[in-house]
Parts: structure tokens; C-alpha cells; sequence
């Protein structure tokens, strides 16, 4: 029983330490990066669709990001969503192609970013430790109902902790690489 409800916050820290790590790829860098542009919802013949399926987007240099859009009667729509976004990017279009050049990022914007990352870091911190308060939470449950033995509680807790410093460690490493990304010229 303690194994499993171990094994269920184990997954669901690695599931934390991903999703962080999703969000801060997509904070801009100043090198080109499909996934910077994953955010971006078009209006489809009335659906909210994301620019994905809509368009393939690669990286056409360190600066320019190239997408190909599948539908040629979209260029404008997902032109204005790009400049709708809060990426400040201004897309420029050529035909079937629509070219997105990135700006250098300032000194300035780029301590700003390192902000706005720190705090996502600290919101999947934030998640790990609820997942290690509810995993405690269940173990003390059994203990109350008297299935497991105060040794079996406290073994449990200091293993669950471990984990947990296991993987806030991850997302500290994470922050600092991305720092590190984001302070490069």
C-alpha cells in the first residue's frame, strides 16, 4: 500500500518537473525555437485551433522562425494572432510562407525573463510539495486506521522527503540552465 501511494507521487512529481519544463521552453531566448510559437491559438472557421495544426513551423535560422501554413486563406488570421500574442513578434508574410524574425533580447528584458521564470519554477516547487503533503497525508490515513505500523509512517514520510528534494533539485537545475540560456549573448 505505502509502495503505491509512493510509486503515485513519484509520477506525479515527474509530471510537475515535465510540465516546468515545458513552460520555460517557451520563454523566448533570443535564439529561434519552434515550441516558442506552441502557445498560439488561430481562429479556425470559428474554432479555436492551435497554430500547429494548422501551419508547420521551423527554425529557418538562429534568428527567423519559417511557418508554412496548410490552408493559404489563414496567412492573415494567423499573422494577427502572432501579433495578437504577447511574444512581440512581428510576422512577415511571402506567399504560402510567413517569416518571423526574433529581435535580440536587452539587457533589461532578459533580467525580466529570468523573473518570470524564477516564478515558474517556484509555482513547480510549489507542486512538488503538494504532492508530497498529500502522499503524507494518505500514509497517515492508513496509520490512523491503524493498516500500517508508526515505524511503516515514519519510513514512508522520510522516503517520500527524499524524493521530494530528489526532484525540487531537478527543477533547480532546470531554472539554472535556462538562466544560463537566457544571460547568453
Amino acid at each position: 500500500m505505502i509502495n503505491e501511494i509512493q510509486k503515485d507521487a513519484q509520477e506525479r512529481m515527474e509530471k510537475c518537473v515535465e510540465s516546468l519544463k515545458s513552460q520555460i521552453s517557451k520563454v523566448r531566448t533570443g535564439r529561434a525555437s519552434p515550441s516558442l510559437l506552441d502557445g498560439i491559438v488561430v481562429e479556425y472557421y470559428g474554432t479555436p485551433t492551435p497554430l500547429r495544426q494548422l501551419a508547420n513551423v521551423v527554425a529557418e535560422d538562429s534568428r527567423t522562425l519559417a511557418i508554412t501554413v496548410f490552408d493559404r486563406s489563414m496567412s492573415p488570421a494567423i499573422e494577427k494572432a502572432i501579433m495578437a500574442s504577447d511574444l512581440g513578434l512581428n510576422p512577415s508574410s511571402a506567399g504560402t510562407v510567413i517569416r518571423v524574425p526574433l529581435p535580440a533580447l536587452t539587457e533589461e528584458r532578459r533580467k525580466d525573463l529570468i523573473k518570470v521564470v524564477r516564478g515558474d519554477a517556484e509555482q513547480g516547487r510549489i507542486a512538488v510539495r503538494n504532492v508530497r503533503r498529500d502522499a503524507n497525508d494518505k500514509v497517515k490515513a492508513l496509520l490512523k486506521d491503524k493498516e500500517i505500523s508508526e515505524d511503516d509512517d515514519r519510513r514512508s514520510q522520510d522516503d517520500v522527503q527524499k524524493m521530494t528534494d530528489l526532484f525540487i533539485k531537478k527543477i533547480d537545475d532546470a531554472l539554472a540552465a535556462k538562466e544560463k540560456e537566457l544571460m547568453e549573448f
